[in-house]
């Protein structure tokens, strides 16, 4: 790279210095006719100078991840590894429950009774409250004789639960027709899978910053800032193996439910 300056309509390009205390002298042509040279002596006022270079085809350009080992003995020095490993494993199993209660092309007497249900502030399943049984192939009846008490909660839950399900209520009993499976029902169940795998991207990602948190405070009680990016980059590795395994099981999902086999 080289600087430049215009003297008398010459143009004289000569190369950029390193950078030290001292003055620098550069011999300069006077005039393009005359071989006679000038003296000039200064200072450089140029402190610094970065340069970057880019390759001519952005397109060649990848990201590049860097792969990390986790080393549970690393971690277990300052943090119960199997209490991490049991937080995230947990919300990553509460999102493949729901992929198979709630996300079904064709519902089934199975993935009905597994709905939640919550009623006086205890959680049940449908199973728990009612008979459940097959009227027909189109519809299934929920006998509700023994807890009738429950089933404006069972008709909100069954209406809610992601599943296309429009419940009737026959006394102490509840009809659910299966619905068709349409584009729109596939679709809607597309956008579901989405949501849930969303959240359970954020629930790990809360458990990984809470151990971070965790760890800014410990560099009060001696731990040295290498190792707490190290312990840093190990928790977030571990987050990141969660959130690969959510998203292998969530584009499984979506292609079982656009029929991309």
């Amino acid at each position: 790279m080289k600087f430049g300056l215009v003297k008398n309509g010459l143009r004289i390009l000569f190369p950029i210095i390193k950078i030290y205390s001292q003055k620098f002298s550069l011999l300069l042509p006077v005039s393009y006719g005359n071989s006679s040279v000038k003296v000039i002596t200064f200072t450089p006022l140029i402190y610094k100078i970065q340069i970057r270079c880019y390759p001519k085809n952005k397109n060649k350009i990848k990201n590049v991840v860097k792969k990390v080992e986790i080393r549970e003995d690393i971690i277990s020095h300052y943090f119960d590894v199997d209490k991490i490993k049991i937080e995230m494993n947990e919300i990553l199993e509460t999102m493949k429950e729901k992929y198979i209660q709630n996300l079904s092309l064709r519902s089934s007497i199975g993935s009905i009774e597994a709905i939640p249900v919550e009623y006086e502030g205890k959680k049940y399943t449908i199973r728990d409250l009612a008979q459940v049984n097959r009227k027909n192939p189109k519809i299934i009846a929920l006998n509700f004789a023994a807890f009738p008490q429950t089933i404006p909660t069972i008709l909100k839950a069954i209406s809610n639960s992601s599943m296309n399900l429009n419940p009737q209520q026959d006394g102490t009993s509840v009809y659910v027709p299966l619905p068709k499976v349409t584009k729109e029902h596939r679709e809607n169940l597309k956008k579901n899978a989405n949501d849930l795998f969303n959240k359970c991207k954020t629930d790990v990602r809360a458990v990984q910053i809470k151990y971070i948190k965790k760890l800014e405070l410990k560099q009060n009680e001696g731990l040295s800032l290498e190792q707490f990016f190290l312990l840093r980059e190990q928790i977030t590795t571990m987050a990141n193996n969660y959130i690969s395994e959510a998203e292998k099981m969530k584009n499984e999902k979506r292609k079982e439910l656009l029929g991309d086999q």
